[in-house]
């Protein structure tokens, strides 16, 4: 009988212990993050266990392809767009919870060539003869229709008279990290990408930069989604503190909000 109560007991303690909430250390967070945010997020994760416990997973790809899983209903905690578009079109579908979103960084639009091209010091203007620098060879960004890379891209061009001359040169990239690749592996002549992925590949080098006007603002949201876990919040006030700041800037974001922390 003795026997028997210990058994019990011991089986109504594991079953309490297993009802009990998760540790810190025992949680998983999943972060979906536009292609670019890749190096920083990276940092920003190893500083964030470090200081919590609590373990980052992050999904990069386009924040096209990021906003169509999450509606396909792919676990996320936390999304973070390069551009307003995707980021208001899963709120629409109320995807987010609207009180965390935050405009968080902005990031600059820059022409490359590999590393060893001959083209330099381009400048980039109204009238700017993009195919003719181009000549026979290709261009790469995002795709247009989808990538926000891409659609800054078009939209710069079409206001500086370029695009009609060199659309059919473009090599549309699943993101910006793919268009990035396909410049430094000598692929394409030139690629429009964002200021901070030329930064972190030396395989190529800035020839130009864009006009801040010549585009709309390049903004990157960031929200929690509206299953996000509890800790996710944390995560987030992580991402708005000095330290987050200081490593985006390392990498060339600009950090668009007053730290939290």
């Amino acid at each position: 009988m003795l026997r028997r109560a210990f058994m019990l007991s011991t089986l109504a303690l594991v079953v309490t212990l297993a009802a009990l909430p998760a540790r810190a250390q025992d949680v998983t967070l999943t972060a979906f993050a536009a292609a670019s945010m890749k190096n920083a997020v990276d940092d920003i994760n190893a500083a964030f266990t470090k200081a919590t416990g609590i373990k980052v997973v992050s999904s990069y790809a386009a924040s096209s392809a990021l906003a169509k899983q999450i509606e396909a209903g792919a676990p996320a905690d936390l999304f973070a767009s390069a551009d307003l578009e995707w980021m208001d079109y899963v709120a629409k579908k109320n995807l987010i919870k609207p009180d965390s979103r935050v405009n968080l960084l902005g990031n600059r639009l820059v022409l490359i060539a590999p590393k060893d091209s001959k083209i330099d010091n381009v400048t980039i203007g109204q009238g700017f003869d993009l195919a003719k620098l181009a000549g026979d060879g290709r261009i790469a960004t995002g795709d247009v229709r989808a990538v926000p890379v891409g659609k800054y891209a078009k939209a710069a061009l079409e206001k500086l008279g370029a695009w009609q001359a060199s659309e059919k040169k473009f090599a549309m990239a699943d993101n910006v990290r793919a268009a990035l690749l396909l410049v430094s592996r000598g692929e394409a002549v030139l690629g429009i990408v964002y200021e901070t992925d030329a930064k972190v590949d030396k395989g190529v080098k800035i020839v130009g930069k864009f006009p801040e006007d010549s585009h709309p603002a390049i903004i990157y949201p960031v929200a929690l989604t509206k299953d996000a876990k509890p800790e996710a919040a944390k995560y987030l006030d992580f991402i708005k503190s000095n330290m987050a700041k200081t490593i985006f800037e390392t990498y060339g974001f600009t950090f668009l909000i007053q730290p939290t922390s």
